[in-house]
């Protein structure tokens, strides 16, 4: 996370957790002077607006100098050592008020990194837990979560491809809701191709207020059709498993 529309959705999730700096590539470490003075730069030193530009033009090309896409967000994330489908990106890109996965603007670079105090990879490694932290307060964690619709979903179109959703899914429910892995295989099996805003938001209010059992889950509240369909399916799935198991 982010790294746009060049790979496949459903790789967003493949190494969410891996955080573990890599090795930088041989083209990037063959760059002696940028490279070896940001070395130096120590992460108590003050911000510096000439410095954050520098450093993002590191990650930019000349025919498109005030914009970091695809190839230099796979540079800047090798240099502060996290894969980019890694969650700590979506918040990073969430601070920046980006608008378009697998790209920074030059704005949009300078309004995040100068209000988290970063202009170097030492710096910005030394935030990342900062950033992290973030997810752990539930109203924060909803902003970021709608945020990332908007963010993930192709910007000619008003709802998310289910591909997408699945893996935005997984990136931030995965680990949370019990239910997920029960979720994904729902939709796998359905009839849906797109996830509209609202079901978006819905999910996450599910996954926060219904009971692993649904015995507090309304059939007649103002749930989307979706999931009543999926509390239909599960109930109907662990019912099969039950008869199942009564029967042997």
């Amino acid at each position: 996370m982010p790294r746009g529309k060049r790979r496949a959705a459903d790789t967003i999730s493949d190494n969410m957790d891996h955080g573990q700096p890599k090795r930088a590539r041989t083209s990037y470490t063959s760059i002696p002077t940028q490279q070896s003075s940001r070395r130096h730069i120590r992460a108590e030193d003050g911000f510096s607006q000439k410095r954050c530009l520098t450093w993002f033009q590191e990650y930019t090309s000349p025919d498109e100098p005030e914009t970091l896409g695809p190839d230099g967000m796979e540079k800047f994330c090798e240099d502060i050592g996290v894969e980019p489908e890694n969650i700590v990106m979506l918040v990073l890109a969430y601070k920046m008020g980006a608008t378009q996965m697998g790209f920074f603007s030059q704005q949009e670079w300078l309004k995040g990194l100068t209000e988290l105090d970063c202009d170097s990879a030492a710096k910005m490694v030394v935030k990342l837990d900062y950033l992290r932290s973030i997810l752990n307060d539930p109203n924060s964690f909803k902003s970021i979560y709608r945020y990332a619709y908007d963010f993930a979903k192709d910007s000619d179109q008003r709802c998310m491809d289910i591909l997408t959703a699945k893996a935005m899914l997984q990136l931030l429910l995965g680990k949370h809701w019990p239910l997920y892995p029960q979720f994904a295989q729902f939709l796998e099996q359905s009839k849906y191709k797109a996830i509209n805003k609202d079901q978006w938001c819905n999910i996450l209010e599910f996954s926060r207020t219904i009971s692993i059992d649904l015995s507090n889950y309304d059939i007649d509240g103002a749930w989307p059709v979706m999931l009543d369909e999926f509390v239909e399916w599960l109930r109907l799935q662990r019912s099969q498993v039950t008869s199942t198991s009564g029967s042997s």
